[in-house]
C-alpha cells in the first residue's frame, strides 16, 4: 500500500471537494427550469389582474407581450408588470415579438376566433372559459391543434385543488359506497363591469356553471346525457361599458346530468342569487358541492374555485370529519402557469382540453334541452378518473 505525503493528501481532498461541489451544483441546476415559456396575454381587463401576478412569479414563464383592443389597458398592464411589448390588436401581437403560449382573457364571445388565429400562427393556447363558443368549434380547434403538434387547454383549473384530489380519492376508494347523486351551486347578483356576460354567447352557464360542471364530471365521470331548464330572471341590466342593455343569454340555469351506472348530478347557477359572500366568495363556509353514496356523503366547504375543506360523514353516531382545510398553493387562476410548467417539463397536467371540451358540450346541450324540452345525449369523453 503506497503512503501519501501530506501535500498529496491535501491535493486529493481538495479535488474530491471540488467534484462534490460540482455534483451539487449540477443537481441544483437540474431542479431549476432549463428554459422559460414566452407568454403573450390577450385581454387586459379585470381577469388579467389575477393572471399577471401569478404568471410573473412562475419560474417557467417569461411574459413578453400584452394586447387589448382598448390599447390603454395593454399599456397599463405592460408598465405595471414590466412587460416589454404591448399591442392594440391580435394581428399586431402575432406579427410582433415571438412567443410560445397565448393566454386568452378577452370577452368569452371572442375566444374561439382568437384561439384559432393563435393556433394558425403556430402558438400554444391557454384559454379562459370557454375555449370556444360551441362544441363543434371547440372540437375543430382541438383537432387542428393536434394535427399541428400544438396544444390548447381551457379553464377552469378546479381539478388542481387538493380538495378535489381528496374528494376524487374518497370516491375511488369506495368510502362513500356506490355513488347515487351529487349537487353543486354557484351564483351571485351578476357582474356590472361588462355587457358581454349578458349578450348572446355569454350567460351564467359558461361564466359560473362551468366550474361546477368541471368539478362534478371530474369526480363522477363524463356525462352521458343532459336535461335542463334555463331562464332570464332580469330582462334588463345596467352595466358600466354600455349602460342599459337587454339580457339575451340565460341568467338562471338548472342542469341534470346522467353519468351512467345510476349516478345523477345537478348544477344550478345564476346571476340572480343573493349571496352574503359576494362575487369573491370570501368567507364562504357552507357546502357548495355535495356527493351522496350508499355508505356516506361528503361536502366541499367553500366554492370549488376557492375551497376550504371537505366534510365526510360515514357514521350514524359520529359527526362528519373535516379534512384538507388548507388549499395550499391552489388558486383559481393557476391554469396558464401550470401549462407553462408542463410545456417546459413535459409533465402532463391534470387539466385536459378534452375535459374542457366535454363541459362545453354540456353547456350547449343544456341550452338545447331548455329550449326544446328534451334529453340531449352527449358524444364527448375525457380520461377519467382525473385523480
Amino acid at each position: 500500500m503506497n503512503s501519501l505525503t501530506r501535500q498529496e493528501f491535501l491535493q486529493r481532498t481538495a479535488m474530491a471537494g471540488v467534484a462534490l461541489l460540482l455534483s451539487s451544483l449540477e443537481s441544483l441546476a437540474l431542479d431549476l427550469p432549463q428554459k422559460k415559456i414566452k407568454v403573450a396575454i390577450i385581454g387586459c381587463g379585470s381577469v388579467s389582474n389575477r393572471y399577471l401576478p401569478h404568471l410573473s412569479e412562475s419560474p417557467y414563464v417569461d411574459i413578453v407581450s400584452t394586447c387589448d383592443i382598448i390599447y390603454d389597458r395593454a399599456v397599463k398592464q405592460a408598465n405595471a408588470f414590466k412587460v416589454p411589448n404591448h399591442y392594440p390588436h391580435i394581428d399586431k401581437l402575432l406579427a410582433g415579438a415571438p412567443f410560445d403560449l397565448m393566454v386568452t382573457l378577452t370577452d368569452m364571445q371572442e375566444h374561439g376566433r382568437l384561439n384559432k388565429q393563435a393556433l394558425n400562427a403556430g402558438k400554444h393556447v391557454w384559454s379562459e372559459k370557454p375555449m370556444a363558443n360551441t362544441y363543434k368549434e371547440g372540437k375543430a380547434l382541438l383537432d387542428f391543434a393536434k394535427a399541428r403538434n400544438l396544444r390548447i387547454w381551457g379553464a377552469p383549473a378546479v381539478v388542481n385543488s387538493p380538495q378535489f384530489a381528496f374528494m376524487s380519492k374518497t370516491i375511488q376508494e369506495g368510502t362513500l359506497g356506490k355513488i347515487s347523486c351529487a349537487h353543486a351551486h354557484y351564483g351571485h347578483l351578476g357582474p356590472t363591469w361588462s355587457a358581454f356576460f349578458y349578450e348572446k354567447g355569454g350567460g351564467s352557464l359558461p361564466d359560473l356553471g362551468v366550474y361546477n360542471l368541471a368539478t362534478l364530471t371530474g369526480l363522477l365521470g363524463p356525462a352521458k346525457s343532459v336535461i335542463a331548464m334555463t331562464s332570464i330572471v332580469t330582462p334588463e341590466r345596467v352595466v358600466d361599458n354600455k349602460g342599459k342593455i337587454k339580457v339575451e343569454a340565460e341568467d338562471n340555469a338548472m342542469v341534470v346530468m346522467d353519468h351512467g351506472n345510476g349516478t345523477l348530478s345537478h348544477v344550478q347557477c345564476g346571476f340572480n342569487y343573493f349571496d352574503p359572500y359576494g362575487h369573491e366568495g370570501k368567507g364562504q363556509n357552507n357546502h357548495t358541492i355535495s356527493v351522496w353514496g350508499t355508505k356516506g356523503n361528503m361536502g366541499l366547504v367553500g366554492y370549488d374555485w376557492a375551497p376550504f375543506g371537505v366534510d365526510v360523514a360515514t357514521s350514524y353516531t359520529e359527526p362528519p370529519a373535516r379534512s384538507v382545510e388548507d388549499p395550499g398553493t391552489y388558486v383559481w387562476q393557476p391554469g396558464a402557469s401550470v401549462i407553462a410548467e408542463s410545456l417546459v417539463t413535459g409533465k402532463e397536467p391534470l387539466i385536459a382540453a378534452e375535459h374542457a371540451l366535454h363541459v362545453l358540450e354540456i353547456i350547449e346541450a343544456a341550452r338545447a334541452s331548455g329550449a326544446g324540452g328534451k334529453k340531449i345525449y352527449l358524444q364527448s369523453k375525457f380520461k377519467w378518473p382525473v385523480v
